[in-house]
């Protein structure tokens, strides 16, 4: 059951990309759908959907990767002594910066987490605006879990599609799909306990209608 701002049961259909018709028989505007939600809630499914309505999808988590290899050097400067108290090694046998290893670090203080981020989000930013450049006229998702922490970027979006789940049924769907030690997987979940009032605080703000998808 979908349910909107207010806590109002939603249509199943009001995951689609229908959109309200426009004054005076003008032309409906493309949409662009802020799609999110917690880790492993499912977001990806609910992506799959409103592409075979026609939609373009940019999956953040891949073009979060990019950005981080954009900024290899800069984060290999700003990590390699924590790295090394830590014991770990930042860069892969074949050079590219070990990602996994990294988010043992930032994820184990809000303080690095944030180090991390002043880093990556700029080329994060570009990449986004340069996809809804090359798209323009077309439906687009961005499939982003912290797109909140981007403003600018949510201000462009028509809609903000949140998924939930059991946190029990996450939990086992991250242990399965990302192999990761529980320990790692709780301490996700615990930075982002805050993540739907963030959304319903910046929906409100900047007037963008919000749904949320129980999945």
């Amino acid at each position: 059951m979908n349910k909107n701002l207010r806590g109002e049961s939603l249509p199943l259909a009001s995951t689609s990309l229908a959109a309200t018709p426009s004054p005076r028989g003008r032309p409906l505007k493309p949409q662009i759908i802020c799609l999110t939600g917690k880790m492993a809630a499912g977001k990806n499914y609910i992506a799959s959907k409103l592409m075979e309505e026609g939609a373009l999808s940019l999956d953040l988590d891949q073009t979060a990767h990019q950005a981080i290899e954009m900024a290899k050097s800069q984060i290999i400067e700003a990590f390699s002594q924590k790295a090394k108290e830590m014991g770990i090694e930042l860069q892969n046998p074949d050079g590219s910066l070990n990602r996994r290893e990294l988010g043992k670090i930032v994820f184990s203080s809000p303080e690095l987490l944030k180090k991390q981020e002043d880093l990556v989000y700029p080329k994060i930013i570009e990449l986004c605006q340069n996809f809804i450049k090359e798209n323009a006229g077309k439906d687009l998702i961005l499939n982003a879990t912290v797109l909140y922490k981007t403003p600018g970027l949510l201000k462009m979006c028509t809609k903000i599609l949140f998924v939930t789940a059991n946190p029990i049924k996450r939990f086992f769907r991250a242990k399965k799909r990302d192999k990761m030690k529980s320990r790692q997987i709780l301490s996700r979940f615990r930075s982002q306990r805050g993540l739907l009032q963030e959304y319903k605080k910046l929906a409100q703000e900047l007037k963008i209608p919000l749904e949320i998808i129980k999945n």
